[in-house]
């Protein structure tokens, strides 16, 4: 994360403008780029896509889609986004991120 993004507080920063910038329903993802030590970005799919169809590998992803935010939030998707980061299993990222070469 230090490396790809300078630290967590900037990919929080990327990942939260992303999700809030994507049109309609969706997901905001951050993955591997290759398989051998890729860097990290954030990207965005639109409906059911995944980032494993254009060889990304995913190690966090956010729903962006309305379903998941309207009752509490209603349009503040940025609030929902903001808020989202206190549940992140951090733990999984991690064993996903050191799982990335058996995928």
């Amino acid at each position: 994360i230090k490396r790809d993004f300078g630290g967590l507080e900037q990919l929080k920063a990327c990942f939260d403008k992303m999700g809030a910038a994507l049109f309609g329903s969706g997901w905001v993802w951050l993955v591997r780029t290759q398989k051998t030590g890729g860097p990290l970005r954030v990207v965005t799919t639109a409906g059911h896509d995944s980032p494993l169809m254009k060889d990304c590998y995913p190690l966090l992803v956010n729903d962006v889609w309305e379903h998941a935010y309207y009752m509490k939030y209603e349009n503040r998707r940025i609030d929902y986004l903001h808020n989202w980061w206190s549940i992140v299993n951090w733990d999984e990222v991690a064993r996903r991120y050191e799982n990335y070469d058996s995928y």
